[in-house]
């Protein structure tokens, strides 16, 4: 991930955090101060492990997400890791008996599951415990429900951790905890400590209640002070079974991740393994620490005095830390290739994508809400990346053209609104329900073999004012009517679509004004029948831009979001500052000299004039960028210069000409399509070109381009 490199707060926090866990084991002010020592130890330094989860959980978790890769990934990783770490300290359990108690299989699974098989290391089975149910709720739950779920497992956790002198006094409450420390012999686990934190990490990673500085800072001095006189009073009224979860270490944790979160710049090399091997590894050393003074008798120095020997601990864990983390960085890890742009790509600005959108709605009625359209890969720039972006920045309703589309929209983890505007098999009722989609009913009949399926269905009626392509005749009120009256059918939208409100020659004006007639005459007739209207989408992105006074609750807007026209200087009623969202980039790949005569490409469809210089770019028709554009109907921009396309467009390269173009080398990036304002490389040209428009150029592209945010 990106953003990895830019949190070095973060990094430094979990570095502080790893040793106060070992000052958690080691417990540096026993010697000099029992109510200093359970401070620091049993208060301040249980912030450690919850912010090494919600740190996990901001990395890790989030409800947008292409797969489940990420999430096995982690447990892959954690896994192996937990593997190394129990074989690691497998001799020092030989030699304290460990596989010597009674009852070894039983408590073995126990140990592997829940509390480790040596005191620190139920941390990496907790971690992956905790982000397989954190993740199973934010698929299946909204952010409130899933809060809940996981404010309740911790409740639970808590009365069985610092709050079980509460629970011990309810019979039936203590027989509960009773049977699951047979099972666990803590509550501070995988399934009740670690979800919540996890989940909270995810949530500012979505960039969702994240607080300023001063509020953070300001938020965790007042949290901590309360959890410090929580702890306190537990302490003195002896209620601690262990002391590991505490009501207030919820908000402390929070805003203290929160504050470090500002705290951003370069990586510090090895910062972030060496954390992970400071926890893993301060153990053994405490073993090394212990029999080093019993050998050289400094048992006083070492071990008696508490501080000291924490201080040695720290320091050994340090020093082997920070050298196998830069024997790892120096021989372990590959340097990362950026396969993304190593070819052509599909670039995206999501500034000009946030900015449209605002610039849209702004133009919109009052109450009227924006509805993006972002069928076929949001028409070519790529459903994830735009989708997700605009539900977080507050777009909560999308439009898309079949089932599959939907899902994969919910798979990707979009909670809002998402209305199929075409044909779905009625047989595939049950998914409709399933993922929560909204489906477009294009007539009658289609209408009544939907409601056969016996499935509540959410639905919008399409009604046919003119085009004749998908609807309910606008002159048949009573069919409409019908579908009110359908059981399983729930009607949450009317719209009909305008066909030439792109058009502003008279007669279309005259067309498009007579659909809209045709669409408010049936609305009133539906209201004259009793029929309770929902609500109303009429115009599409030319249907704002061309009739900005049309009155509607949705605007479904498509090629306009995407800061483009369809066809070059066309003029609209609105004159909006909409800014090109896509550029379409390749890579320079090799360079060749033609000698005057010689043929370029299929069918020596270019012949040098002259002595020519030519550059050839992986891209083609099979990307998408059409094959009518060659032998000179189109150029690209490599570095200041706007040269030709030459030769035939192939599946998969196509050549430009550099003769005059000093300096190009391999490597270079070239720009097809373009999204600066008033290019001659915009799509609305390009299209031109290839005799077509916008919207048709730029859904072709999109099948196996990746596509890769803009930054900066």
């Amino acid at each position: 991930m990106n953003k990895d490199k830019y949190y070095t707060g973060i990094d430094w926090m979990r570095f502080l955090a790893a040793l106060l866990v070992i000052a958690n084991h080691t417990s540096p002010l026993a010697t000099f101060s029992e109510t200093g020592n359970f401070i620091l130890t049993r208060i301040a330094a249980r912030i450690a492990v919850p912010f090494f989860l919600m740190t996990s959980g901001f990395f890790g978790l989030s409800r947008y997400h292409y797969d489940n890769s990420p999430l096995t990934g982690f447990l892959k990783k954690t896994g192996l890791i937990y593997i190394i770490a129990n074989l690691l300290y497998l001799p020092v359990n030989i030699y304290s008996g460990y596989f010597s108690q009674p009852n070894l299989l039983p408590n073995l699974i126990k140990d592997l599951v829940f509390d480790g098989t040596l005191y620190h290391l139920w941390y990496l089975p907790a971690s992956m415990i905790g982000m397989v149910i954190a993740w199973s709720l934010i698929e299946r739950l909204d952010y409130g429900k899933r809060l809940a779920v996981t404010a309740v497992l911790y409740l639970i956790g808590l009365f069985g951790d610092s709050y079980y002198g509460i629970a011990e006094k309810i019979p039936i409450v203590k027989g509960f905890y009773g049977l699951l420390f047979d099972l666990t012999d803590y509550t501070r686990n995988g399934i009740f400590l670690a979800p919540v934190f996890m989940l909270l990490g995810g949530l500012i990673a979505d960039k969702k209640h994240r607080v300023s500085l001063m509020q953070a800072w300001t938020g965790f001095i007042i949290s901590f002070a309360l959890m410090f006189t929580e702890a306190m009073c537990l302490h003195k009224n002896g209620m601690q079974r262990h002391d590991s979860m505490y009501v207030f270490l919820l908000p402390c944790i929070y805003f203290l991740f929160s504050a470090v979160l500002n705290v951003k710049g370069k990586p510090i090399a090895g910062l972030r393994t060496a954390s992970l091997l400071i926890y893993i590894i301060h153990p053994m050393m405490i073993i090394v620490v212990r029999a080093a003074a019993k050998l050289l008798h400094l048992q006083n120095l070492l071990i008696e005095n508490s501080l000291f020997h924490y201080i040695t601990v720290c320091l050994l864990s340090l020093v082997f830390s920070f050298l196998t983390a830069a024997l790892w960085e120096h021989f372990g890890k590959k340097p990362k290739h950026r396969i993304e742009t190593d070819r052509a790509y599909i670039e995206i600005d999501l500034a000009h994508l946030s900015h449209n959108a605002a610039v849209l709605k702004a133009a919109m009625p009052p109450k009227c809400e924006l509805m993006a359209v972002v069928k076929t890969e949001s028409y070519g720039h790529g459903a994830y990346t735009i989708t997700t972006h605009l539900e977080k920045n507050g777009v909560k309703s999308f439009a898309v053209a079949t089932i599959d589309e939907g899902i994969k929209l919910r798979k990707y983890g979009i909670r809002g609104e998402i209305l199929i505007l075409g044909y779905t098999d009625v047989h595939r009722a049950k998914e409709l329900r399933k993922y929560n989609l909204t489906q477009t009913l294009i007539d009658c009949t289609y209408a009544k073999q939907l409601n056969r399926q016996a499935v509540p269905v959410k639905t919008h009626i399409k009604i046919d004012s003119g085009m004749h392509r998908l609807g309910f005749a606008d002159n048949d009120p009573k069919s409409v009517q019908s579908v009110f009256n359908m059981k399983y059918l729930k009607v949450d939208g009317i719209f009909t679509h305008l066909c030439c409100c792109d058009s502003m020659r008279p007669e279309d004006v005259a067309f498009t004004k007579e659909q809209i007639r045709r669409f408010y005459k049936l609305i009133d007739s539906l209201t004259e029948s009793g029929i309770p209207i929902p609500k109303l989408h009429i115009q599409s992105s030319y249907g704002l831009l061309n009739y900005p006074g049309l009155k509607c609750d949705y605007v479904r807007v498509g090629i306009s979001l995407y800061g483009t026209t369809s066809k070059p200087e066309e003029q609209t009623v609105l004159r909006l500052d909409l800014r090109p969202v896509l550029a379409l980039k390749a890579k320079v790949i090799l360079i060749r000299d033609v000698p005057k005569g010689e043929y370029v490409g299929y069918d020596r469809a270019f012949s040098a004039k002259r002595d020519s210089r030519i550059a050839i770019l992986p891209i083609g028709y099979g990307d998408g960028f059409p094959g009518n554009l060659s032998c000179g109907n189109a150029c690209v921009r490599v570095r200041e210069y706007i040269v030709p396309i030459i030769g035939r467009i192939c599946m998969d390269h196509l050549a430009i000409d550099i003769t005059d173009a000093d300096g190009v080398t391999v490597g270079d990036t070239a720009t097809l399509i373009d999204n600066r304002g008033n290019s001659l490389l915009s799509a609305p040209e390009v299209a031109k070109h290839s005799g077509s428009i916008s919207n048709e150029l730029l859904s072709r592209m999109g099948a196996r381009l990746p596509v890769v945010v803009k930054n900066g």
